[in-house]
């Protein structure tokens, strides 16, 4: 068979989580379908919610404000589509 040695992208890959999750900035991540991939732990101190709290969870549903859900959905949606948002 064919193979090949993915050990240093395994090890790239390590360090940038680790970049994600010691940064200075609250970063979060949702996948396709909207739910929290990524969550860093400037975000949780921001927010309050643990990793474990928010991760596969709705972002908009469970953690946005009612007021601002369609707006911050919209956001998503456009990010999705691979347009530039602001």
């Amino acid at each position: 068979g064919i193979g090949q040695d993915i050990t240093g992208r395994i090890a790239q890959e390590r360090e940038y989580a680790k970049l994600i999750d010691t940064a200075n900035a609250p970063i979060f991540g949702v996948d396709n379908m909207g739910q929290v991939n990524v969550w860093n732990q400037c975000a949780m101190k921001l927010v309050g919610y643990t990793t474990e709290e928010v991760m596969g969870h709705s972002l908009v549903q469970e953690f946005i404000s009612p007021e601002h859900r369609t707006r911050v959905q919209g956001v998503i949606d456009q990010a999705l589509r691979g347009e530039e948002t602001a």
